[in-house]
């Protein structure tokens, strides 16, 4: 039976009343709180990092798939602010949890943050609260670690407050498909809490997706990821034996695509990067070792996906020697360094380990980027010389360099100018297939011998 503070919340929900609270206003919760404020609801930001608060009150944005002329718009309608002060999560009827979970050198999870922002919402809870969990973890983490920790302040779960989670999926850059119209998946603790959840979120995403419980929510983020990851590991296998082979890799997954059933494409790569595939899949596998069971599918691909980076240094170094030079003393232009095309993210992006690896070898590294100006000590970098900032993609630059390596293939970056102006070119990417130029290119799979597809490979420079 429905109770007062249940259906309170629920008319709140429905008649747009509800004011949503969101800690953590990086990648997932500057655009969660955007969305929150397109669908009428107040947003209020939480987030401890002042120049970020600062920034939002300002009417500007922090995050690239974040327009600040949306930022903008919100804040001044009163729909959109940020603040510091966590006492004012007392204000909000709704609080969506969308802090970092990072993992520790032995790859287990760290719940701190999550653990932080749960004992700052226990501190303000009250009755007719809905909490909502974002923040990507093993299965378990809301009921056997937010549950608790709420249930301290003597409210009752399913009664008093409500309490979900709700796997964030955002994908930066991605222009289809963003926050509103990816598919929301909702688990409660509770029926009662299952019932809150889609209320609020059915204003905001285009389409709800309820599972059982927050054990099938949490897991359905980190399979998706381990799904990701595996392939990935598959396709990046593939392309070390192809290498062996003498087979052009970017041909067979090209070929073995037509297939119009029981095939999916996945491209190899220098490696994984971004804050969820490469770490996702290892809150799964650190649960299930506490069960004794040995997730054998995410260790190995896990191996040999973190084994791409030192692979592509290997392909540098055997290039620069067939060149007759060595590695120590060469000038080395990385092209790309973020995590994926098209955006500013660094986070675990292979690059980073490419770069310290050739720096280690003695190589002089330079990097152009357009996404990313400068490369900053954050105290998790492993470069040298930090702050090392991008340099201008000039013929001059292309001529006086040993060797050029494509990391990320960004598209504004004209790679019919490598092609002309460089000499060597290690290609972890397929871009310049078909080059037309002087330069001689490596791929993951050997040297490219012909140019049949140049007008095409260039057709947007």
């Amino acid at each position: 039976m429905m109770n007062q503070a249940h259906q309170m919340l629920l008319d709140q929900c429905r008649d747009n009343t509800a004011v949503a609270g969101v800690i953590g206003l990086g990648y997932v919760g500057l655009p969660l709180a955007v969305e929150i404020a397109r669908s009428g609801y107040r947003a209020v930001g939480f987030d401890v990092n002042e120049q970020v608060v600062a920034r939002v009150n300002r009417r500007e944005s922090h995050i690239q798939d974040v327009p600040s002329e949306v930022v903008r718009a919100y804040v001044g309608e009163g729909l959109l602010e940020a603040t510091r002060d966590l006492e004012r999560l007392a204000e909000c009827d709704v609080v969506s949890i969308c802090v970092p979970t990072p993992l520790g050198k032995t790859k287990d999870p760290d719940l701190s943050y999550v653990v932080a922002a749960a004992q700052a919402v226990r501190a303000a809870l009250r009755p007719g609260q809905l909490v909502i969990l974002e923040s990507t973890t093993f299965p378990g983490t809301t009921r056997e670690v937010v549950l608790p920790i709420l249930a301290e302040s003597g409210l009752r779960v399913g009664r008093d407050f409500f309490l979900c989670f709700s796997p964030e999926r955002v994908d930066p850059g991605n222009i289809r498909w963003q926050t509103r119209n990816t598919p929301k998946v909702v688990g409660g603790v509770t029926p009662a809490c299952l019932e809150a959840g889609l209320a609020f979120y059915a204003r905001v995403f285009d389409t709800m997706v309820p599972v059982e419980s927050t054990e099938a929510a949490e897991l359905v983020k980190v399979y998706e990821n381990t799904f990701r990851m595996v392939n990935i590991a598959l396709v990046n296998e593939m392309a070390q034996a192809c290498d062996r082979l003498g087979v052009d890799v970017w041909g067979v997954v090209e070929a073995a695509a037509t297939k119009p059933f029981g095939f999916m494409k996945f491209l190899p790569g220098p490696g994984l990067g971004g804050h969820c595939i490469p770490l996702d899949p290892h809150y799964l596998s650190w649960k299930m070792r506490t069960l004794a069971f040995k997730t054998r599918m995410i260790e190995v691909a896990s191996e040999i996906n973190s084994e791409m980076p030192a692979f592509v240094v290997r392909k540098v170094s055997d290039a620069l020697n067939d060149d007759a030079k060595a590695v120590r003393g060469s000038r080395v232009l990385v092209l790309g360094v973020s995590y994926k095309k098209d955006v500013d993210d660094l986070r675990e992006s292979p690059a980073l380990e490419i770069m310290q690896l050739l720096q280690e070898r003695g190589a002089w590294v330079f990097y152009h980027d357009p996404h990313c100006p400068v490369i900053r000590d954050d105290g998790h970098t492993p470069l040298r010389n930090l702050p090392m900032r991008s340099v201008d993609l000039s013929d001059c630059i292309l001529q006086t360099m040993d060797a050029v390596v494509v990391v990320t293939d960004h598209s504004a970056v004209s790679y019919r100018r490598v092609a002309e102006n460089a000499h060597l070119v290690v290609d972890t990417r397929g871009v310049m297939r078909g080059y037309d130029g002087g330069a001689r290119v490596v791929g993951l799979s050997g040297e490219y011998r012909s140019a049949p597809a140049a007008e095409a490979s260039f057709a947007a420079d």
